[in-house]
């Protein structure tokens, strides 16, 4: 079972809920080791002092912040353990909103949180308020040294946390202006109409990373001492007539919308590259 990176209780009110935080996705990249690149050998990362010339163990590593140029106040774990901040204990519900008003650029990532010892009935109660007004709780969490706002609604059952980035920590300038640029009722309609024709309801389970699995295929060949297959040409990306191009693409949406589906097919080759362990003698 994965273990919770975080634990405090959530107020609702007088209600006070004992809470553990999970994280609810995980990334699934293929991870590789830095090697060099003459002989092979995997690098070390050393955490390097050049003034004692000595490899530094963690047990005596400190943070500092650099106010001016080489010059840092240093920060003990102590430091952050007294920052006056009931966030680190305690998720404090402060309102509630519509899920809309939350633009999607607000939020950063998502985690489970799951009822402490003898808190199902409280947590329950939350989630049946929430599922049921559907509103989305606003508050503000501790976690990783950093403060931060955070929204709280209830998912398939469960209570979800996602961290939001603040209003500072959204980028604003944007470097375009298209108030000038402009789109004739045609031009819409068949926009309208090819969106129309993909429209339909969001099923993740339809997406999966091609560039994962196309390295995974790539470290299986290299493995097997096979030809690397070249990837296909790019598309071409020079500007043509926009009702043109518009026009050819509801076309042709259509005539693969007409297509009969075939059968969804078990996909045979994993999407991470088995290990391989090397023959001895």
């Amino acid at each position: 079972m994965a273990r919770a990176i975080w634990s405090g209780s959530i107020s609702f009110g007088m209600v006070s809920i004992p809470v553990k935080l999970f994280g609810a996705t995980e990334s699934k990249d293929i991870s590789f080791n830095l090697l060099h690149a003459t002989c092979g050998s995997r690098l070390q990362q050393r955490r390097w002092c050049p003034t004692d010339e000595v490899d530094v163990p963690w047990a005596e590593t400190a943070r500092g912040y650099e106010y001016s140029k080489g010059q840092y106040v240093m920060l003990t774990e102590e430091d952050f353990e007294r920052l006056p901040l009931p966030s680190k204990h305690t998720i404090e519900l402060t309102s509630f909103v519509e899920e809309k008003e939350i633009d999607p650029v607000f939020y950063e990532r998502s985690y489970y949180l799951e009822p402490g010892e003898r808190a199902e009935k409280p947590y329950a109660l939350l989630l049946r308020a929430l599922e049921q007004r559907k509103l989305t709780a606003v508050a503000t969490i501790t976690i990783r040294k950093k403060e931060q706002l955070c929204a709280i609604r209830a998912h398939e059952g469960t209570i979800v946390l996602e961290t939001l980035f603040y209003p500072d920590e959204i980028r604003l300038e944007r470097g375009m202006d298209l108030s000038g640029v402009k789109v004739s009722d045609r031009e819409l309609d068949m926009a309208f109409t090819l969106i129309d024709i993909f429209r339909k309801p969001f099923d993740p389970t339809e997406y999966h990373d091609h560039y994962r699995e196309a390295l995974a295929e790539l470290i299986e060949a290299k493995l097997e001492g096979k030809q690397v297959v070249k990837a296909p040409a790019a598309r071409e990306t020079r500007v043509i007539d926009l009702a043109d191009a518009l026009k050819r693409s509801v076309e042709a949406a259509k005539k693969e919308a007409a297509k009969p589906k075939p059968p969804a097919r078990a996909r045979t080759r994993a999407s991470r590259p088995a290990r391989r362990t090397r023959k001895v003698g």
